[in-house]
Order: structure tokens, then C-alpha cells, then sequence
């Protein structure tokens, strides 16, 4: 049965056997001082502690029983380990229980009663917690100008402060180090048998800080004024050495004494020694141990140059003097020599010493070099070249200074000394460039790369390439060194099979660094080594002339393509409209009829000729091209839609109307002429049904196509049938499942009409059909309220951080809450994206146009032109309006950006 741990029987030392006689637990150890009637307990008393009822021992043998340790328990009630049983156990177990039943029958009232003598005691007794609650709790209600205008209340204490009135007597050992500190003998005083006051050396340092101060006075009027502000702040200037930066100086200082003791040949410790005590601002204690080091490693040239850098000038030279004297053969001494002096003769002087000591250093040689004349220094390289001929800078530099044909004779005995340098080889050929001698260029370099090739040297083509750049972007350029080197190496170590796509990747590397000239040598040797007939080419060298080039390098290689390549339409319609923007009309034609002569039955072209037209003003030349094109091409649904579309702009309904119904019967599954006739009904505004019945059939010959559905509904929603227009997006979706435009289209329709809670399950059903639509991710970010917006950004950039529209959609929230450089580092990052895009264009010029002015707004518009966007929601609409058909991209980005409204996309409206 369960046992209270209170209650718990006693274990007896041995167990359940009796201990021996006389046992006192701990005796043994030394644990028992002395004996309590607890120690004895009812067993036998210790041997020589019992007593007699008589006072004698073993006077009646009866010993007298002391009371239990335990409290007295003796007799009839009395336990021990002998006595106490199951039976007792159980015993004790039912009374603790029901004292514990007693005990919780009064728990609730003793508790309540405790309860209310606090809560009465409190009453009398409140602490300060509940006595400012009230205070505390209408602390909420105080406005921040309230808050603002609490004056701080400073150090008001009336407590008295304890002042330490406690005393004690210095000691005498304080005293005696005082004495000593103020009575300290040094050691050289001791040798000349005088005392130091150190008194008389703060005195000395008092006199110090005057001089110091007279040089500071003013040297021309004789004033002893300085200037407060300029000592003030040479005095801020000085640095205050902490207790423990003293400590570690300290450490280190006896650390690097036991460097230098322990090996004083040892120049590194000399020098650190001298740079502690630099640093401690002990610079005579520094220059004494450079002296030392210098007496001690007078073979080390880093002790004199530190030493010399410690000490002034004039006792740096004295000591670079003695330097040279034990290193005669050290440029690094003689080299610090000669900057340790002032005027350009002396510095040549210290370096011609210094040559006649080392004469096969190139650095002095430089170095006197430029420090000398012209003519001094033709005659210093000569010698230069002689001392030193393994240095291909000394011959180079030689070559430089002399005329043409000397120049020939010093790159010819270079090339002799030295047949393995390349450098010789390109300077000869740059020379010959400067001199006018452009013929011997290629063969200079093919006559070096054969040359190295001989003598082991591998030819490195990405080395090559970069020296070709390097002669492109000299003073003067060396335009034809370039060619010629590229020429001359760009095939080392391709493959046939790899050419042209190695050539292409290393001119568009060259374009990226801006070598222009090395680019187009690249592609001029590809397509004169067998690639002639490649348009890719082509078409790459033409964006880089156009790019680096001039109108007129563009169209001569353009015409040189068409040549090459006369079946590429593509090199046609380059050729045309850069003679179009170019403002040659007539010149754009002559390109197309020669098209046209290449390729009659190019659609592409056809379409190209018509826009040529159309975009001039030639209606009428551009119907008898199209005329022209529609029996030509029987098969080209496009002739017929831009057929269409000349009619509209002439304002010829009925023609127009007459076209799309041929046009329709020929391609009944091209989308766009039933949009084309739905929208011409529309316009013509007398019959709606014609309309509906134009988008209705279109959607049943192309089902898949999804902007017919979105303009049949929104067709519905203007005639306000709300929910048949729901009805069609849905009927939309069925047959086009997973499509983001789609979704999107019935998300705006719902909060058009007002449909919030519409609008929010919609666009959470589009996003678990399309969850990594860019589209509906920026869609769910501005719909949000304004406190999940962060949330809805984090997210939706977690699905597609590179995605435009999200990007654009942060831009207008940044933009919204007036955080204005990360609103235009966002809308920067969103047009270099997707630069087609033209909503954003219209967006980011409105936002620099409110935010940053005209210049950054006329900015963005130059961008915007160069980008020349075609897509974009209202960017579409409006280019698509026939008012707007012929104006410049600047002008559409102005009326989208009058026409957009992202504030109100940003407030959710």
C-alpha cells in the first residue's frame, strides 16, 4: 500500500539486523563531538555513559531510560524499526488522509478569509502601483505634443546624498614611494655621483611647451598670438592613450627588449622595437633604437631605411650615406636617397652613384630616366640597353625616343636579344602605322606570329585580342595594328566547326569592353573567311556600326549583305528603314523594288513597302500595293487586315466593311479581322446587334482566342449586361483554362461594379490556377488592403522576383507612400526588364515628371523612344487610335501617361 514519505518506517544502519553494542553512527570517521538523548534514542546507551538511579554505578543494575530522540515516543505508541509493520503503515496512510480531507473541507473559506483581510489591509495600506494605476491608465489619451512639451525633470532629489565621512589614515609605505618618486636617482646621475629632481625635469618640460608655443607665434610681425582654432584643433588632433593601451605598450615593450637581448642580429625586432616606441610617441627612445639596430645589422637595408625615416631629413641623408657605405650594391637605400632629396640635379646625381655601384637595375635606371632630359635620356637608354638587355620596357621606351630609322635599328637588335617577346613585334608594326606604312602592318605581325612560333612560344588568341584593344585605344590609335592582329590570330585554336560561334562571342566581349575597332575587324575576317553567306552575321555587324558606326557605315554594310545574303528579308528591311529614318524616302524605295525583284512572293516585304507608304501619307500608292499583294499573296491574311486598315484611316467605312467580310470569308480563323469588324460596328454606333454579332461568331471560329472574349465582354458590360459579360468570361475560361488575361479581365469587372468580395475570391481562385502569374500577383498586391500590402509584396516577389508588372506594382506603393528613390530604383528595374512594355514607360516618365522635373522626365522619354515599346494595356489602346497612328513614341508616352492613374490603383479605388 501507498506510504507517506513522512511516515516512512526508519532504516536502521545494518538493516534489519541490531547494531553491535556501544555503536555510535560517525564515531569511527570523528562526526560524534558529543552525545544527545537524539544519539541514544531508545537503544542501549554508549559503554561508560550509564548512570545509576542511585548516582552509582551498577549500585541496583537498573538503567535508567532517557526519553526517544524522536520526540519521547516510548512505550505503547513508540515505533522503531523492529516494531513498526505493514499494519502501521496503513494506519498512518488513513490518517493523513483524512487530515487532507478535513484540511480542503476548510480550504475555500480559509482562503476567502485570507483573501479579505489583503484586500482589507490594502485598503489602509495601498502600494504605489495601485495608487497611480488610474494616473498610469490615462496615460494613453496624452497627445504627443503633450508628451513633447514635459519638461525633463533634471537631478531635483531631496534624498540627502551619504557622504563619505568614513577616515583613514595613509599609510607609511603610501608616504615612503611618494618620497622615493620625488627623490628618484637615475642611473646616469648615480655614475656622475648627482641626484635627478624630478621637479627640475617638470620645470624643463613647462620650458619645452613654451618654445613650442613661440614657433607657433607669428614669424613676420613678431607677435606671440596663435591662431586659437588652429592650436585647438592640433591639440584634438593628439591621441589620448587609454590605461590599457599604457599597459600593452608596456607588455610589448618588455616583450621586444627580450627579442633584441636574446638575438640582437635580429633586424625585425630592432625595427618593431623602434615602431613601439614610435607609436607611445617616444620618437628620440625610437631613433636610439634604430641607431642600435643599425650598429647591430648593418647588412640589412630595411634598418637604415626605417632609421632614416625617423630621422629628419638632412640626418636621413647622413645616415642613407652611411647605409650605401655597408650595402653598396641595396636599391631600395639608394632609391630612398635619392627622395630624400629636394632638387631633380641632386636626385640624378644620388642615382648615377648609384648606377656606377648596381648598374643592371632596371628600376634606377627608370628612375633617372625620368628624371632627365630628352636628349640625356635617349643617351641613358642606349646604355640602359646595354646594362640591362633582358628588359623589353627599356628597349621599348628607347625605340620611342629615337627617329623612324633608328627606332627600325633599335627594335631590330631587340627582337635579336630578346626573340620570344611579342611587344617588339606590335611596337614595330604601331610604328610603321605612325609613319604612314600601312602595308608592312600585316606583314610585320603574320612574320611575328610565325617568329614566336618558332622559338616556342605558344599563341595565346585571348591575349592577342587584348592587345589588339590596347592598340585601338592608344594615343594615336593604331587602327590597322588592330586589324592586323586580328587577322593574324583570331583563328589560333578553332575548330572549323567552332568559328563562327567563337567569333561571335569574342566580338560581343569586345563590344562590351568598347573595343569598337576590334569587333568590327572580327566580323569583317569572318565573313571574308567563308561565313559570306551567313545573315546572322551580317545582321551583327550591322547593329555594331550601328551602334559605333554612321548612318552611311550602315548602309554600305547592308548593301554589301543583300549581295551576299539577297533571300535574307530581313537584311532588305534593315537596309530600308534605316534609309527611311534616315528621312531618303526615295532611297527606302529603290531598297524595296530591288526586294521586290529578290523576293516577289516575300510578304514581309509587301507589308514593308505598304508601311513605307502608309506611314508617309501615300494612301493611294499603299492601296495599289495592297491591291497588288491580295492577288499576289492569296494565302496572307495579314494583307487583307492592313487593307482594312487603310480604309479606316481614309474614313471609308463601307470599304472597310466590305474588306473585312472578304477577308473573313477567305480566313475565318483569323481573330483579328472579327475584332477589326466588331469594332467598326461599334463605332458605327446604329445597331448593336451587328456588334454582338461579330464578336459572337468570332469566338465560335476561334475559341482559343482570348482577347475576342475579353472584348465581347467588356462589349456587354458597356451595354450594362453585367452578368452576361460574367457569364462569357466564365464560358471563356472553360475553354481556355489557366489563362492569367482572362482571370484578370473578371477580377477588374467585379471591382468595376463595386464586387469587393466578389473581387477577392475571384482573384484567389486565379491565383491557386496560375499561382506564378505575373498579371495576377500585381493584381493581389494592389487590391490588398493597405496593412497586408508588405505581405502581398514579400509574396508575390517570392514567386517571381524578376516579373515587371509586380515590380511596377511595388514601384506605385513606394511611389504612394512618397518613399521616392526606392519608388524610381524600382520603376528603373521594371522598364529594363521588359522595355516593350509601354504602361510602364508612361508610368516612370509621370512619376519623374511629378517627383523630379522635366530634365529626368525628358530623360526617361529619350529612353523610351530608343526602347520604342508595342505592348502594354492602355499603352495599346491609345497607340491603336487612328489619330494616333502617325505620331512619334514621345507624344503616345505623353497621352498614356496623362491617361493613367496610379494613385488610385495604389488606394485600391
Amino acid at each position: 500500500p501507498f506510504m507517506s514519505h513522512n511516515l516512512r518506517a526508519p532504516v536502521a544502519p545494518y538493516g534489519d539486523s541490531a547494531p553491535p553494542p556501544g555503536y555510535v553512527p560517525g564515531l569511527g570517521r570523528g562526526a560524534a563531538g558529543f552525545t544527545t538523548r537524539s544519539d541514544i534514542g531508545p537503544g542501549q546507551a554508549p559503554v561508560g555513559s550509564v548512570q545509576t538511579v542511585g548516582g552509582e554505578d551498577g549500585e541496583d543494575g537498573e538503567e535508567r531510560e532517557g526519553a526517544r530522540g524522536d520526540g519521547g515516543e516510548v512505550g505503547l505508541f513508540g515505533r522503531d524499526a523492529q516494531t513498526y509493520d505493514d499494519d502501521d503503515a496503513e494506519a498512518d496512510e488513513i490518517w493523513a488522509s483524512i487530515d487532507e480531507r478535513m484540511d480542503s473541507r476548510r480550504k475555500d473559506a480559509r482562503e476567502a478569509k485570507a483573501k479579505a483581510e489583503m484586500e482589507k489591509f490594502r485598503e489602509g495600506n495601498p502600494n504605489i502601483a495601485a495608487t497611480f494605476r488610474d494616473l498610469k491608465r490615462g496615460l494613453k489619451d496624452v497627445s504627443y505634443a503633450e508628451w513633447d512639451a514635459i519638461p525633463d525633470i533634471g537631478d531635483y532629489t531631496i534624498k540627502k546624498k551619504k557622504l563619505n565621512v568614513g577616515f583613514m589614515p595613509a599609510p607609511d609605505t603610501l608616504l615612503a614611494k611618494a618620497l622615493a618618486e620625488k627623490e628618484t636617482t637615475s642611473a646616469l646621475a648615480e655614475e656622475k655621483g648627482g641626484e635627478q629632481d624630478l621637479t627640475a625635469v617638470g620645470e624643463g618640460r613647462g620650458t619645452v611647451l613654451g618654445l613650442k608655443l613661440d614657433r607657433l607665434s607669428d614669424s613676420v610681425t613678431g607677435q606671440t598670438t596663435i591662431d586659437p582654432k588652429g592650436y585647438l584643433t592640433d591639440l584634438g588632433a593628439q591621441k589620448i592613450t587609454s590605461a590599457a593601451e599604457i599597459s600593452d605598450i608596456k607588455k610589448a615593450r618588455l616583450l621586444l627588449k627580450s627579442v633584441i637581448n636574446t638575438n640582437p642580429k635580429h633586424a625585425p625586432g630592432w625595427i618593431a622595437a623602434a615602431r613601439l616606441e614610435e607609436l607611445a610617441g617616444k620618437l628620440q627612445q625610437a631613433r636610439v633604437f634604430m641607431q642600435k639596430g643599425c650598429d647591430a645589422c648593418p647588412k640589412n637595408e630595411d634598418v637604415w631605411i626605417e632609421a632614416a625615416r625617423l630621422n629628419t631629413p638632412e640626418n636621413g641623408k647622413a645616415i642613407l650615406a652611411r647605409g650605401v657605405q655597408a650595402l653598396p650594391n641595396s636599391v631600395k637605400i639608394w632609391m630612398q636617397a635619392a627622395q630624400l632629396e629636394e632638387e631633380d640635379e641632386r636626385k640624378r646625381r644620388v642615382l648615377r652613384r648609384a648606377l656606377e655601384n648596381v648598374p643592371n637595375s632596371v628600376r634606377l635606371w627608370k628612375a633617372l630616366v625620368e628624371l632627365s632630359p630628352e636628349d640625356d635620356a635617349r643617351v641613358l637608354l642606349a646604355r640602359a640597353t646595354e646594362c640591362c638587355p633582358q628588359h623589353v620596357d627599356l628597349w621599348l621606351a628607347l625605340a620611342r625616343l629615337e627617329s623612324c630609322e633608328n627606332a627600325r635599328k633599335v627594335l631590330n637588335k631587340a627582337r635579336e636579344t630578346l626573340p620570344r617577346e611579342p611587344q617588339i613585334w606590335i611596337t614595330a608594326a604601331k610604328l610603321e602605322e605612325a609613319n604612314g606604312n600601312e602595308k608592312m602592318i600585316d606583314k610585320i605581325i603574320a612574320r611575328a606570329v610565325k617568329s614566336l612560333k618558332s622559338h616556342g612560344v605558344t599563341i595565346d588568341r585571348d591575349n592577342w585580342i587584348k592587345e589588339a584593344e590596347i592598340a585601338e585605344k592608344s594615343e594615336p590609335p593604331s587602327i590597322a595594328t588592330c586589324r592586323a592582329i586580328v587577322n593574324a590570330t583570331i583563328g589560333e585554336g578553332v575548330e572549323e566547326e567552332d568559328k563562327k560561334r567563337t567569333w561571335k562571342a569574342d566580338a560581343e566581349e569586345c563590344m562590351k569592353r568598347g573595343g569598337a575597332e576590334t569587333a568590327r575587324a572580327i566580323y569583317a575576317h569572318a565573313l571574308d573567311s567563308g561565313f559570306s553567306h551567313k545573315k546572322g552575321l551580317w545582321i551583327k555587324a550591322a547593329m555594331l556600326e550601328k551602334q559605333f558606326g554612321t548612318p552611311d557605315a550602315v548602309d554600305a554594310i547592308l548593301r554589301k549583305a543583300v549581295t551576299f545574303c539577297p533571300n535574307a528579308e530581313i537584311l532588305w528591311l534593315m537596309g530600308a528603314k534605316e534609309r527611311w529614318l534616315g528621312g531618303d524616302v526615295s532611297g527606302a524605295r529603290e531598297i524595296l523594288q530591288a526586294a521586290f525583284d529578290a523576293n516577289p512572293d516575300s510578304e514581309e516585304i509587301w507589308l514593308a513597302a505598304f508601311k513605307l507608304e502608309f506611314e508617309n501619307g501615300e494612301l493611294e500608292r499603299a492601296r495599289v500595293l495592297l491591291a497588288k499583294a491580295r492577288e499576289r499573296l492569296t494565302e496572307s491574311a495579314r494583307v487583307w487586315m492592313k487593307s482594312a486598315l487603310v480604309e479606316r484611316e481614309a474614313g471609308a467605312t463601307d470599304a472597310e466593311r466590305e474588306l473585312l467580310n472578304k477577308g473573313l470569308e477567305k480566313f475565318p480563323t483569323f481573330w483579328k479581322l472579327w475584332i477589326m469588324l466588331g469594332q467598326l460596328e461599334e463605332r458605327a454606333g446604329s445597331d448593336d446587334i451587328k456588334a454582338r454579332d461579330a464578336y459572337a461568331q468570332g469566338t465560335k471560329k476561334c475559341p482559343t482566342s482570348v482577347p475576342l472574349w475579353i472584348a465581347l465582354a467588356e462589349f456587354e458590360v458597356k451595354r450594362g449586361n453585367t452578368s452576361k459579360a460574367r457569364i462569357i468570361l466564365e464560358t471563356a475560361r472553360s475553354k481556355n483554362p489557366a489563362n492569367e488575361h482572362l482571370w484578370l479581365a473578371a477580377v477588374r469587372q467585379e471591382r468595376a461594379h463595386g464586387n469587393g468580395e466578389l473581387a477577392d475570391s475571384t482573384i484567389a481562385r486565379a491565383l491557386q490556377e496560375c499561382p506564378n502569374s505575373g498579371l495576377l500577383l500585381a493584381e493581389s498586391v494592389r487590391m490588398a488592403p493597405r496593412p497586408q500590402r508588405k505581405s502581398k509584396s514579400v509574396d508575390a516577389l517570392r514567386r517571381r522576383d524578376d516579373d515587371p508588372f509586380i515590380i511596377a506594382a511595388i514601384a506605385i506603393l513606394f511611389w504612394n507612400d512618397r518613399k521616392i528613390d526606392k519608388a524610381r530604383s524600382w520603376w528603373n528595374r521594371a522598364v529594363t526588364i521588359a522595355p516593350d512594355i509601354g504602361d510602364h514607360w508612361a508610368s516612370y516618365y509621370k512619376f519623374e515628371l511629378q517627383t523630379a522635373g522635366e530634365a529626368a522626365a525628358d530623360a526617361v522619354a529619350l529612353r523610351c523612344a530608343r526602347a520604342d515599346p508595342h505592348h502594354g494595356e492602355v499603352w495599346c489602346a491609345i497607340r491603336k487610335r487612328v489619330e494616333n497612328w502617325h505620331i512619334p513614341t514621345v507624344e503616345v508616352l505623353k497621352k498614356v501617361a496623362a491617361d493613367l492613374d496610379e494613385m488610385s490603383v495604389a488606394l485600391g479605388k
